[in-house]
C-alpha cells in the first residue's frame, strides 16, 4: 500500500464513479503510454496491478488492460468487477475463451494460464481480493451478476 491508497478507496467508494469510468480508462491507458508502461493509475495509487494481453475471442487480435490484481504466490486474483455496473467488462469474455494470456507486471512479462475460480475457491479468492480492494463489497452490492475472479497462473 501507498500513501495514497487510502485516498483511492475513498475515490473508488463514490455511487456516482461508474459513470465516468470510460474517461478513468482512457487516463489510464494514456499514462500507460506516455510513461511506456511505467505508471498508471495503480501505480500512482499504491495499487497492485497487472496489464492483462489477451486476444480476442472473434478476431484474435490482442487486447491489453489495466487492472486491479492481488498478489498470491506466484499468481494473481483479478475481478471483472467493472465497478459494479451492470455489464461483465469484454476482457472477461476473451478471458474465458484464451488458453493463455500474457501478464505484464512491472514491465516484466510471462504467459499465464486463467482459471475461473468457483464456489469455495472463488470465496478465498474474494477475500483476497478484498484484502486490496475493500470496495469490491460494493461493487457485488451495486449489480445484480456475480463478479467472475480468476486465478491468473505461470505456465
Amino acid at each position: 500500500m501507498g500513501v495514497l491508497t487510502p485516498v483511492a478507496i475513498r475515490i473508488g467508494s463514490f455511487e456516482w464513479l461508474p459513470k465516468y469510468l470510460p474517461y478513468i480508462v482512457k487516463i489510464d491507458v494514456l499514462l500507460h503510454f506516455l510513461t511506456r508502461g511505467r505508471v498508471g493509475l495503480l501505480r500512482l495509487a499504491g495499487l497492485p496491478g497487472v496489464t492483462m494481453t489477451i486476444p480476442g475471442r472473434k478476431s484474435g487480435t490482442p487486447h491489453s488492460t489495466h487492472v486491479l490484481a492481488a498478489p498470491d504466490g506466484d499468481d494473481w486474483l483479478v475481478a471483472g468487477s467493472f465497478f459494479g455496473g451492470p455489464k461483465t467488462p469484454v476482457w472477461v469474455y476473451n478471458l474465458r475463451a484464451a488458453e493463455t494470456i500474457t501478464v505484464t507486471v512491472n514491465g516484466v512479462s510471462q504467459t499465464m494460464a486463467r482459471t475461473e475460480l468457483v464456489d469455495n475457491d472463488r470465496a478465498v479468492g474474494w477475500r483476497i481480493l478484498l484484502g486490496v480492494w475493500p470496495n469490491f463489497t460494493m461493487y457485488a452490492r451495486r449489480t445484480d451478476r456475480r463478479i467472475p475472479v480468476f486465478r491468473l497462473s505461470p505456465v
